[in-house]
């Protein structure tokens, strides 16, 4: 782990003129002009002890891999000479402490890179704390943040990024170059907050990374090209060569568990896991590297804590190398108990097809052991590695839904039992308390879409019926 002595001797590579600051709740360093503009932030360490984080992260490029020190160092675009500090502060951990870098250049380079004007054009936070200040540009409605790493991930960085950035009534707007691709908890973490990928085309400009919106720069923040009318960008459309055969499961589920000091969480995501790999999780965190080898003691002892302040607790699982898969499980307490909103992927390359046939047994599992509520799941033709790219990949096709045994008694097995005419739902588990399980489709039928439009219309309408 780098000491004291080591980020002093790093951060002394702007000389002896800047200044520096914590940032982040002390999670980050900051190096500053004289007048307090952010030039270079170096994050706190995290010992990432799963294998594959690097890999996973870096495009398969790390050189390195766990148990190691994971630190970032990120430049403000605002300053020129920001970019060769930068380097160099990380250039000198590496060669301090036997490290290395990404990309590989940046440790070449460890000399002092003296900047003494101000970054007048740097971001100032205003009302926002000093994580705002990391922003490249800043206006009343926008935060800008240039991002060219090969992979975006939900780090600790976005994460806090994201918050400060709603609770200042900003959008969040996070430009990266056409070969960035998002890991799937940073895509969940932009689905449900102010905030849009933006994706740097140079030879057409900008667009939207998840919708292909053609994008323009006006009062002071981004907006989708309307004149003459909404435009997909030309880059938006998927790559030549037709599909590759790559496939990815994704599972929706929810668990309600009684509010129990004997309660252990994580079963339902260790259940689903292993039931379709063979192998449970190999390690959790509340952000991007996965650092700690799975644990539901550690996983509820933290959610606990979180609840005892009225917080709730997100976090996310990643499994080995080998074997793609990434989940996200958000655990809330609510007037009807333990809540988990669970998300999985997994990845199934060319020639590996997905394991349908076990989605019965799984939805038992969950459903007599795990206090299941509700399962959907998907298949779409997507790439296995469960990164996002910046152009259009086909929408998931649903493949089955769950009905839990409570939610199957508040509709009455019965009614439940005849929600889709001509599908007839399996029955799971106890006679007296069932769940039943739906088959929609085999992921190549978009008419499972109308089926389960149609159930979840039926669900619906019994509810408000009652």
């Amino acid at each position: 782990m780098p000491d004291v002595k080591d980020l002093l001797a790093a951060l002394h590579a702007g000389g002896p003129d800047l200044r520096v600051k914590r940032a982040g709740q002390g999670a980050v360093a900051q190096l500053c002009t004289e007048d307090g503009h952010p030039l270079v932030s170096l994050e706190a360490p995290r010992y990432v002890q799963v294998p594959g984080e690097a890999s996973r992260l870096l495009g398969g490029a790390a050189g390195t891999e766990a148990p190691m020190w994971w630190t970032e160092v990120r430049a403000t675009a605002a300053v020129p000479e920001a970019q060769r500090l930068a380097a160099s502060v990380a250039g000198r951990l590496a060669t301090l402490l036997d490290g290395t870098t990404w990309p590989p250049e940046a440790a070449t380079r460890t000399e002092v890179v003296t900047i003494r004007a101000s970054g007048g054009s740097a971001a100032h936070a205003d009302d926002g704390g000093d994580v705002l200040s990391e922003t490249d540009v800043l206006t009343d409605q926008a935060a800008v943040v240039i991002h060219d790493s090969p992979i975006l991930a939900a780090t600790t960085w976005l994460t806090e990024l994201l918050r400060t950035t709603a609770g200042t009534g900003r959008h969040l707007y996070l430009v990266t170059p056409p070969t960035t691709r998002l890991t799937l908890p940073a895509r969940a973490l932009l689905d449900r907050a102010p905030a849009r990928w933006v994706i740097h085309a140079p030879e057409t400009g900008y667009y939207d990374g998840l919708s292909g919106l053609t994008l323009s720069w006006r009062d002071g923040h981004f907006t989708p090209v309307t004149d003459p009318g909404p435009t997909v960008a030309e880059a938006y459309r998927p790559p030549s060569g037709g599909a590759t055969g790559e496939r990815r499961l994704l599972l929706s589920l929810r668990t309600i568990h009684p509010a129990d000091e004997r309660l252990l969480l994580g079963g339902a995501l260790e259940c689903a896991w292993q039931t379709l790999t063979d192998e449970a999780p190999a390690g959790w965190s509340t952000a991007e590297p996965v650092n700690v080898p799975w644990s539901r003691r550690q996983l509820t002892d933290l959610a606990r804590t979180r609840a005892r302040s009225g917080s709730p607790t997100w976090l996310v699982a990643v499994g080995t190398p080998d074997r793609p898969a990434i989940a996200t499980q958000r655990v809330q307490h609510t007037r009807l108990g333990v809540e988990e909103h669970i998300t999985l992927a997994f990845g199934h390359p060319t020639g590996r097809p997905a394991p349908l046939h076990l989605l019965p047994h799984l939805a038992e599992e969950l459903a007599t052991r795990h206090n299941l509520a509700m399962m959907i799941t998907e298949l779409r033709a997507a790439r296995a590695d469960l990164t996002v790219p910046a152009h259009y990949e086909p929408p998931a096709l649903p493949v089955s839904l769950t009905l839990g045994p409570d939610a199957v008694a508040d509709l009455g097995a019965g009614r439940a039992g005849g929600a889709l005419p001509d599908t007839s739902p399996e029955r799971l588990g106890s006679t007296a308390r069932p769940t039943l399980h739906y088959r929609l489709g085999d992921g190549d039928d978009p008419a499972a879409w109308r089926r389960l439009q149609q159930l979840e219309c039926y669900v619906k309408s019994s509810v408000e019926g009652r």
